[in-house]
């Protein structure tokens, strides 16, 4: 027992992994760096991966800290001319099960023999902080009232989000794996140190322990100290967040111990309650919320319930010297994230697993983890920003007008405040499954979105809106025009050979002949001339257009990430989206269907690497998603088949391939293709967007759509395109020929950026490839004049540079004259010096604000 002013002693102990410094995998050796090193610090642990480290007793943090420092830095020492790395971490990426075992002590070996797998994949780490209780009552009685507060502590901890070569999803996987052990976890209501004893002896008795150091509770007495024991932390790279937990258990300790004295009762809160709140701090860390216990079981933003927790504990970090201390450090731990953060962070830029130890043997080491905050604990070091004539955000003379709120807000945050940003983004991502799936990979990778939106002025958008509804309609009457009488052409508008040599031109397309509408989404993409400031449209896409509902998405993210950005009050609202797309979609259905005609949404599935927006569409829309197989065609009608029945499909909104569609098995295991077609023929399903539409957004034909404007609509063109050049045309193919270093040249069917070369940024040996292949088939080609993108600010853990984006939006068309421009946009982000800004090879994005 203390009295107010006395010191409280306490000290630490450390487990480490040990790491292979060239391959980064966890290795066991352990026991060759215990050789060389004091025992009466170090000692090994059930695993031969794992050393762990015990400082001396301390009276302050301040020494505290300087007993983690040394204790770390001879370890690494050691360690270092070996060839092996130390992490402080929950959990390392890199772990060869076969290149592992048990420390072969009689105790360990008795262990396994009896546990068996939770031994085996015992390769987690913790940190245990011991504060002195000399009164084993006591003790027991403080365990019980301190258990409300440890999820707090668990999720400054969180250092362990990989687990054997991927992803958790949790911030702390390592509380997970602890927790399977039967004497784990929550203690259950005891009352005094007898009952706690008899515990012990029970479980002995029992056979499920051999001894009371297995004994593996989140808070216990210790079985040979005179201390109160923390256990349910993760090791912590950071040293500083391991002298924070030290600092906050052991005024929650005096805080308890003075309660006690005071006669106050000890709240009881279900286990229960207890343990999902031990869950939520594992699954979230510091980015997500937190279960607010003790005030309330209602969950709040993890920054929160930390300042809840210091205020509370205050009187007692007074009292112990220690407030200044733990306030700052608990302010720099929340600027910068968990641990777990900084790791998916680490392995997003690179998708190194490497990359990740790398970073956790540097901040294990003190000699060289350096603060990622610089100056004061909390306090943001200042954002560099650019100036660059062309960027939208950052013009020559600074934050253009649209821009200076938010660039306001954003210096204020600084590149730490950034980062934290960052990992909420991730974690907010993560938790609604944002992903986009990238050819080549295994898995889909989160959506990339960077946190600093576009702004498109009204003026702008309303130019953009006519221009965009007058392409879309003149496309669809084309489309209407070369699966029928083809007027186009015989007219000399358009030559026949653009049209017959298109790759997109399909004869299934002559089929879809009853439909009022072909292309009822388009998606057109545009590019702004960083040199003129004028808009210019790409290209068009009226297959599958993609990226509606991430721009969606982008906004509701940017809302939760950055909601402190100052909003203009004419912005355009994306969430109407969903509402006006399946108003265009049933407009569609044709007179046989019934006053409310059934939309189905036909995706690739779980495997294609937009799922994450055909779910969030067909939710939003509540109309099903299906795949080819959950569809039969009976008698020239599509039936969607669920459990308990099928359902009478009116319109197919097709996010598939055409190749996919006609060729793959529906639900009676044959080819769906000729009898789909049979029903769409008979006029009763509609096929949106039609089969066919490839030759629209056919490179080639794209020259032509200022003048199907004017033949179709009688108007001028509001819109601009790129000057385009027909490799076809011998003249033409002999001036691209000899400009190739000046121009983009792109295969007319080429997609997702595949096959480009961009002259002025190619190299000698890429020119003179793409020459080859343009004299073989000059047909197979088109050439447009170089346009010097606009470019927006994209953070880069540091600093803010200039990245390359395009614009595509969207225009629904419901078969009456006023087609409708979705009032949300998807701003594509090229890599750093690229200029392709397909997502496909690598690209991002960024939160569109349309203004009204």
């Amino acid at each position: 027992m203390t009295g107010p002013g006395e010191l409280t002693s306490l000290g630490v102990e450390e487990e480490f992994h040990v790491v292979d410094l060239l391959s980064r995998e966890l290795v066991a050796q352990a026991p060759k760096l215990l050789e060389h090193l004091p025992t009466e610090t170090y000692s090994d642990e059930l695993q031969r991966s794992v050393v762990e480290s015990n400082t001396p007793v301390c009276d302050t943090l301040d020494d505290l800290r300087r007993a983690l420092v040394e204790t770390r830095r001879t370890l690494v020492e050691v360690a270092r001319p070996m060839g092996l790395g130390i992490v402080a971490a929950g959990t390392v990426p890199l772990v060869d099960p076969l290149q592992l075992s048990v420390t072969p002590s009689k105790r360990y070996k008795h262990m396994l023999d009896e546990y068996q797998s939770l031994v085996r994949e015992q390769l987690i780490c913790g940190a245990q902080v011991h504060v002195q209780v000399t009164d084993r009552d006591r003790a027991v009685q403080i365990a019980q009232r301190v258990t409300p507060r440890l999820p707090a502590l668990l999720a400054l901890s969180a250092s362990s989000p990989f687990w054997h070569g991927e992803d958790s999803g949790y911030a702390s996987n390592r509380s997970l794996l602890w927790s399977r052990w039967p004497t784990a976890g929550l203690s259950g209501e005891i009352t005094s140190a007898a009952e706690h004893d008899q515990l012990i002896a029970d479980l002995v008795e029992s056979g499920t322990i051999s001894d009371a150091g297995m004994i593996y509770f989140d808070v216990r007495p210790s079985s040979h100290l005179p201390t109160l024991e923390l256990r349910i932390t993760d090791a912590c790279p950071d040293l500083d967040t391991v002298v924070l937990l030290a600092g906050l258990f052991r005024a929650m300790v005096r805080q308890e111990s003075a309660a006690i004295d005071a006669g106050v009762p000890a709240r009881r809160w279900p286990s229960p309650l207890l343990r999902a709140a031990l869950w939520r701090a594992a699954r979230s860390g510091l980015e997500g919320d937190l279960l607010d216990l003790p005030h309330s079981s209602r969950p709040l933003p993890a920054p929160e319930v930390l300042h809840h927790l210091l205020d509370d504990l205050r009187p007692q970090l007074e009292e112990a010297g220690d407030w200044t201390q733990v306030s700052e450090l608990a302010e720099r731990a929340l600027v910068r994230g968990s641990s777990a953060a900084e790791q998916r962070a680490v392995y997003d830029r690179r998708e190194r697993f490497a990359d990740v130890v790398d970073m956790l043997v540097s901040r294990t080491d003190p000699d060289q983890s350096a603060p990622t905050v610089p100056g004061e604990p909390g306090h943001p070091a200042a954002l560099p920003l650019y100036t660059r004539d062309g960027d939208e955000a950052l013009g020559a003379q600074g934050p253009t007008e649209a821009y200076r709120g938010i660039f306001s807000v954003l210096e204020d945050l600084g590149p730490a405040g950034l980062r934290q940003r960052e990992r909420r983004r991730d974690e907010e991502q993560r938790s609604h499954g944002v992903t986009f799936g990238v050819p080549g990979r295994a898995s889909a990778r989160l959506f990339p979105v960077d946190l600093v939106p576009r702004v498109i002025p009204a003026a702008e958008w309303s130019t953009l809106g006519l221009g965009l509804r007058q392409r879309a309609a003149a496309l669809d009457a084309f489309l209407h025009d070369v699966y029928g009488e083809r007027a186009i052409v015989k007219e000399g508008v358009v030559p026949a050979w653009v049209v017959e040599s298109a790759p997109g031109l399909r004869g299934t397309g002559a089929l879809v002949h009853r439909q009022k509408v072909r292309a009822h989404i388009s998606g057109m993409d545009l590019v702004k001339d960083s040199a003129t400031g004028e808009w210019r449209i790409l290209e068009d896409n009226l297959r599958v257009p993609s990226g509606l509902g991430y721009s969606v998405q982008n906004r509701r993210l940017n809302n939760a990430v950055m909601g402190d950005l100052p909003r203009p009050g004419d912005l355009l609202d994306p969430d109407q989206v969903p509402a006006l797309l399946k108003q265009t979609l049933e407009a569609a259905a044709l007179p046989s269907a019934p006053d409310t005609p059934q939309v189905v949404l036909l995706s690739e599935g779980p495997e294609g690497s937009a799922w994450f927006e055909h779910n969030l569409l067909a939710g939003e829309m509540d109309v099903p998603v299906a795949v080819i197989g959950d569809l039969l065609v009976e008698n020239d009608t599509v039936y969607l088949l669920r459990e308990g029945g099928r359902t009478r499909v009116d319109v197919l909104y097709l996010r598939v391939d055409e190749e996919a569609l006609l060729h793959t098995a529906g639900a009676d295991g044959r080819p769906i293709g000729p009898s789909l077609l049979s029903a769409v023929g008979a006029a009763r399903v509609v096929l949106a967007n039609a089969p066919g539409n490839g030759v629209g957004d056919d490179k080639a034909v794209y020259t032509f759509v200022p003048r199907m404007i004017e033949y179709y609509l009688g108007e001028k063109p509001l819109l601009d395109s790129v000057q385009t050049y027909l490799c076809g045309v011998p003249e033409m193919a002999a001036e691209v020929l000899g400009r190739l270093e000046e121009l983009v040249l792109k295969p007319v069917d080429g997609y997702g950026g595949e096959g480009v070369l961009i002259g002025p940024l190619a190299s000698e040996q890429e020119i003179e490839a793409h020459r080859k292949q343009l004299l073989t088939a000059p047909h197979r080609w088109i050439a447009q004049e170089m346009v010097s993108l606009s470019t927006m600010p994209c953070f880069t853990g540091q600093e803010f540079a200039p990245h390359h984006i395009d614009l595509r939006a969207f225009v629904l068309n419901p078969g009456t004259p006023e087609l409708v421009v979705a009032p949300t946009a998807l701003t594509r982000v090229a890599p750093a010096g690229s200029m392709v800004v397909n997502s496909s090879r690598g690209g991002g994005s960024k939160d569109t604000w349309l203004l009204r």
